[in-house]
């Protein structure tokens, strides 16, 4: 059943998050009633997640932790290489029309293995990959090749880096433009949809946002 717009805004919301990232690098604990029993009953009773993150799986990229957020903040959805997929998108859109959030994030990291896996793949392919896992390969395969023609030299940090955001900025893309539904939610309740990179060994986060100026 469709809930009620969220009462905190896409702006208000990347505030939170900037906030939640700056105390989590600087290694400030999440407060426990963030996370305690008497949070726990409340997001029972009703949840208002006030931003929807699509991050890769990658075991050190856990959105709540590095955005500093406790129970029932944030609808997270975890694929590898952080590809907006059919699924993904279906997942997004049941998310923003049922609770009336405003933000989108999608989190891209440094060190990316499905970003690697997949130049790996488009430089020696192996065969070896199942169809499901292709199909994840093939999504960040035009990153990999944009990142590549950008004349960064293959296989070097500032090319990873290149190619993480980009195939961040290809799954924004895909969430703007290939829902109808989310389109609907931009016009009528402010959805915005943002990328971003955290960066595994400072913690911190970078936000952007692809066709505005970087936030």
């Amino acid at each position: 059943m469709k809930e009620n717009k969220s009462e905190v805004t896409a702006e208000e919301a990347l505030d939170r998050l900037r906030e939640g990232n700056r105390r989590f690098a600087a290694g400030e604990g999440l407060a426990a009633q963030d996370c305690g029993t008497e949070r726990r009953r409340e997001v029972a009773a009703v949840q208002k997640p006030f931003a929807i993150v699509l991050g890769c799986l990658d075991s050190r990229v856990p959105p709540e932790i590095i955005f500093g957020q406790g129970l029932g903040d944030l609808l997270v959805l975890r694929v590898a290489g952080n590809i907006a997929s059919q699924h993904v998108v279906g997942s997004v859109e049941l998310a923003a029309e049922a609770f009336g959030t405003q933000l989108v994030v999608v989190l891209g990291h440094s060190m990316c293995a499905a970003v690697w896996a997949s130049y790996e793949e488009l430089r020696k392919p192996s065969g070896r990959p199942s169809p499901e896992l292709q199909s994840i390969l093939d999504h960040i395969a035009p990153s990999v090749q944009l990142a590549a023609d950008a004349s960064e030299p293959m296989a070097t940090d500032l090319w990873m880096d290149a190619a993480v955001r980009s195939n961040v900025i290809n799954s924004v893309t895909s969430l703007r433009n290939d829902s109808s539904v989310l389109s609907e939610c931009a016009r009528g309740s402010g959805l915005r949809i943002v990328g971003a990179t955290y960066d595994v060994e400072s913690g911190l986060v970078d936000f952007f946002e692809p066709g505005a100026e970087q936030g």
